[in-house]
């Protein structure tokens, strides 16, 4: 039911917002319909499509919620309306009275809409940065208020303050359930590129879990930026993103063993790369810099990640280009974890003595105090220093703040290999 959830939440909560008009009630029908499963499914099984059944319940539960708020106002009769005759529903949808397990058959193009209508408005204007970030990754992505927080870097409290607010203030606004025109696109796609981003980079390396990737979250991810850049031809960064997440994405195959465990950049059998996603992810990178004036943030990373993707090993990648690209990426956005991978970068390229005063600087800075990377990135580097005393106790911070038991596990293992 989990796995049902994670891939289905956005689909379900953008359809239901689009019967209601209504965002925060319609994630409200969700977690109702959910409930319900919980109680149903091991009694009666688990239906033939789940995310159909969730998607009728959540409906009903709309008509229920509306026939309580005034008996029979236009809304309601517009809403039962859709249901019609013979269990045909409108928007491409039908259900099957036969099957009687609540079945629907979904829309693929119309799912794309409500899915793309529902990031779109959980970036409206009308929001914070922090509260747009931490809406669509709780609505969009699926994400615990703990996994957003520890994305986020801030504590679990002040994202399901973020979130209640910006549920508040979107009902507040009236803000129609739509895909907004194109001029107003453009105000929210860096929002938008952002929370793709981070839906990413969460399924990309789990911050909390027994899983190093989770495939579900990175494939929404993947699916959501392609379906951007079809609807956004024209937007150079769209491309930038896309063709990062799929350079990155085209190592996964070869980022985990048999038993689950991670495997570092070092050790990976590039053989088990996918090819088809690192020719997907040139391609888009060439896109983004035929259609820009040059590279924007998404796009320099995935000018890095490409560095990677045609070397044929960790000793061959074109170091010094990879630094200067780290550094291109730090003047345009500035951020402490651009900062980190500049150091493992310098360390490759001029050896680790020339990377650690950027670490030192960024302990000093305190911009990554509850994070693992940096006494992770700091234990590597005392380490092929020879200093092993002080890479121990960073190593052991490092195990300290990690919360995914697979990364935990490696980090585990390079202390005990100080011992």
């Amino acid at each position: 039911m989990a796995a049902v959830w994670r891939i289905e939440s956005a689909r379900i909560v953008g359809a239901l917002a689009r019967y209601t008009g209504d965002f925060a009630l319609a994630e409200d029908l969700a977690q109702e319909a959910l409930a319900e499963a919980l109680v149903t499914w091991p009694r009666d099984g688990v239906p033939r499509q789940p995310a159909g059944w969730l998607l009728t319940c959540g409906r009903r539960r709309a008509i229920d919620a509306f026939r309580r708020r005034a008996a029979l106002d236009d809304r309601y009769a517009t809403l039962a309306g859709t249901l019609g005759e013979g269990g045909v529903l409108t928007g491409g949808e039908v259900a099957d009275p036969v099957r009687g397990d609540g079945d629907v058959l979904w829309d693929p193009d119309q799912i794309d809409d409500d899915v793309l209508a529902l990031i779109f408005i959980s970036c409206h204007p009308v929001l914070s940065r922090e509260a747009r970030l931490a809406l669509t990754l709780r609505v969009v992505g699926g994400l615990t208020s703990d996994e957003i927080a520890k994305a986020c870097l801030v504590p679990t409290a002040t994202v399901q303050a973020r979130i209640t607010r910006a549920k508040k203030t979107l009902g507040a606004a009236e803000v129609a359930f739509e895909v907004p025109p194109a001029a107003e696109r453009r105000v929210r796609l860096g929002s938008v590129l952002g929370v793709i981003y981070l839906i990413f980079t969460e399924g990309s390396s789990a911050s909390t879990g027994g899983d190093l990737i989770r495939f579900d979250l990175a494939g929404e991810a993947l699916r959501l930026a392609r379906v951007l850049a079809r609807l956004m031809p024209d937007e150079a960064e769209v491309y930038g993103l896309l063709a990062l997440l799929e350079l990155t994405a085209a190592r996964f195959p070869a980022r985990t063993g048999p038993d689950g465990q991670p495997v570092l950049l070092e050790q990976q059998d590039r053989r088990r790369w996918d090819r088809s996603a690192i020719r997907r992810g040139r391609a888009a990178l060439a896109k983004a810099a035929e259609v820009g004036k040059g590279l924007g943030a998404y796009g320099l990373q995935a000018a890095i990640a490409e560095c990677h993707a045609v070397a044929p090993s960790v000793e061959a990648t074109n170091w010094e280009r990879v630094v200067l690209l780290y550094e291109a990426l730090g003047r345009l956005a500035p951020s402490p974890v651009v900062e980190l991978n500049r150091a493992v970068a310098v360390s490759m390229a001029d050896g680790p003595a020339a990377a650690l005063p950027i670490v030192d600087g960024l302990a000093v800075d305190g911009s990554l105090a509850n994070s693992h990377l940096l006494p992770s990135v700091r234990g590597e580097l005392l380490t092929r220093l020879g200093r092993t005393d002080e890479a121990r106790d960073a190593l052991t911070e490092a195990v300290r703040l990690c919360g995914n038991e697979r990364e935990k596990s490696v980090l585990a293992g390079k202390l005990a290999a100080l011992a």
